[in-house]
């Protein structure tokens, strides 16, 4: 396989190089934002069951190892502000997948340009 691609142009190779990164930056893009995603729904949940609670209620938050009594209000307000930031990054790196898809699209149409057999003039 190697050996297949040396014998291509520079200007292809460079292009199968760019987008092998691509691809691998799209694949890390996409787990960072599912494992954002799976924490934001963990907070939305943590806020719905917070809501559901009489304020007065004793509440622990988790600390590293160890449970900490704390306040709803404090609490709620915590959770809240992390659910914005999760969204945020979440929004940013949905943007950032976009942008990488149309790069490795544009690409993959470059390299079948590139690869395609010339046909012989008639």
């Amino acid at each position: 396989m190697s050996e297949d691609i040396s014998r291509l142009p520079p200007q292809v190779q460079q292009r199968l190089l760019r987008l092998q990164q691509l691809q691998q930056t799209l694949q890390g893009v996409m787990t960072q934002k599912q494992q954002l995603e799976m924490q934001l729904t963990e907070v939305e949940q943590a806020v719905i069951e917070l809501e559901k609670m009489d304020e007065k209620a004793v509440i622990y938050k988790s600390i590293g190892a160890l449970l900490v009594k704390s306040e709803k209000p404090k609490v709620t307000t915590e959770l809240k502000e992390r659910e914005e930031l999760l969204k945020m990054r979440v929004d940013i790196l949905g943007k950032q997948e976009e942008r990488l898809r149309t790069q490795v699209k544009e690409l993959q149409e470059k390299l079948q340009r590139d690869l395609r057999p010339v046909s012989p003039p008639s």
